[in-house]
């Protein structure tokens, strides 16, 4: 899974489960960062998060399942 693949991925399941459109889940979800295998071998991304409070809360409880099933991805 790429980079782009996996943003596309947090942001139709943000719409699906909690509403909203697209442009928003975007903002709030900020910038997704692929960092170094060689020092992140576990999970090699994360977000920057942006948005409000609530909208935070609701990517990093996404995120903590995401995270088990796509731990590991590619830059686009």
């Amino acid at each position: 899974m790429t980079a782009s693949d996996l943003e596309l991925l947090l942001i139709a399941r943000l719409m699906r489960e909690r509403g909203g459109t697209s442009q928003t889940w975007r903002r709030a979800l900020g910038k997704l960062v692929v960092r170094d295998m060689a020092t992140h071998a576990h999970c090699n991304w994360d977000v920057r998060l942006g948005g409000t409070d609530a909208q935070r809360a609701a990517i990093e409880r996404l995120l903590d399942d995401v995270r088990l099933e796509y731990s590991i991805i590619t830059a686009d």
